[in-house]
């Protein structure tokens, strides 16, 4: 398996843009959790950082995004 680097993409949430950089692979996984819950990818986003406010103190989008993609991948459905 191939390790790839961080890859920065803009995405808008609540109407405003941001960047967030991840690997191919928390990428592709992430296209593939929101084509399976029928969302726009922005959407997913949105979600996930709306959940990630609760936190306190709220982590940052990016871990945030991988640490909802394994508690997925593990069995728990991410607040879906």
């Amino acid at each position: 398996m191939a390790f790839g680097v961080p890859t920065k993409r803009s995405v808008t949430i609540a109407g405003h843009e941001t960047s967030i950089s991840l690997e191919p692979l928390f990428w592709s996984a992430l296209e593939e959790v929101a084509t399976d819950m029928g969302l726009p990818l922005n959407a997913l986003i949105a979600r996930i950082d709306a959940d990630r406010l609760d936190s306190v103190p709220p982590p940052n989008l990016t871990s945030t995004i991988r640490q909802w993609l394994l508690l997925r991948a593990l069995g728990n459905r991410g607040g879906e």
